[in-house]
């Protein structure tokens, strides 16, 4: 399907000449993150790196182009990998952040810009018109897969046009166990995000350095960095199918607190002697 009425304006800062001298050497590097050391900083750039090495998401040499959306944990995912490393080999960072076109945030371009110069990073920012798009009549159905499809479609094209062999998302552990869960009651599948997805016969990985971590742990972080979150414009979020199963959860931990951490640990010991 063909990207009708979705009008694209790009708006780009490149650090070429700051990325010599320190993006492109994450291990030296010293924006604010590089200088904190709480005990909240140190568990999550901890449970990242082990994540980034147990997958081998990143290897020398890696661009990692950082999708952000203008929530907590994007904009967490971005200070941690734009902060030193101690044992993931040396890569560079870029954002990028797609504005979907939605009513109501026509100041949330320059918030996320905002941000992005505080953290310190090369990004690219785009403003389209998916979201309204996706939404239309010609498309009511399903507008999260049309709106989801055409975003990473663009993603993906910045990637290559820029360089990047790594596309990072912000999914946590928590939106794995939610996806596994939304795929067995509406896909009919045992299936869920994958922290390293090999894509177009190995030329671009996506990658989810998050994914051993709680979403509780990485809204608190984004907290205590103060970012400045922008809301969800989208008129379907808070009636998606992830916002049922996420509050099912959430019930179900009432009788039994461990609920997710089971369905993490099920996910490790899958018996196929078992299954049909």
């Amino acid at each position: 399907m063909k990207d009708k009425g979705a009008k694209h304006t790009l708006i780009e800062r490149d650090f070429s000449y700051k990325l010599t001298e320190s993006h492109n050497d994450n291990n030296n590097r010293t924006g604010p993150a590089a200088q904190r050391r709480s005990k909240l900083y140190l568990h999550l750039k901890k449970w990242l790196e082990k994540a980034i090495l147990d997958y081998g998401m990143i290897a020398e040499g890696d661009r990692v182009l950082v999708g952000v959306s203008g929530g907590a944990d994007s904009f967490a995912l971005l200070d941690l990998l734009n902060s030193p490393m101690i044992f993931v080999p040396k890569f560079s960072v870029m954002a990028v952040h797609i504005d979907l076109g939605f009513a109501g945030g026509e100041g949330d371009v320059d918030l996320i810009e905002d941000e992005l110069k505080k953290i310190d990073s090369e990004y690219v920012i785009e403003k389209t018109e998916i979201g309204p798009l996706a939404h239309s009549e010609f498309n009511r159905k399903n507008p999260c897969f049309l709106c989801s499809r055409l975003r990473r479609k663009r993603i993906f094209e910045i990637a290559e046009a820029k360089g990047c062999n790594r596309i990072a998302f912000a999914h946590h552990r928590d939106d794995i166990i939610e996806t596994l869960l939304i795929n067995l009651f509406y896909g009919r599948e045992i299936s869920t995000m994958k922290p390293d997805q090999s894509i177009f016969k190995g030329a671009l990985h996506i990658i989810r350095p998050l994914s051993y971590l709680r979403e509780g742990l990485v809204k608190k972080y984004a907290g205590e960095r103060g970012f400045n979150v922008v809301a969800n414009r989208c008129p379907t979020s808070r009636t998606s199918k992830r916002i049922y199963i996420k509050e099912l959860l959430h019930s179900l931990e009432k009788e039994n607190r461990q609920i997710r951490h089971n369905i993490w640990t099920a996910m490790h010991h899958v018996k196929t002697d078992y299954l049909l």
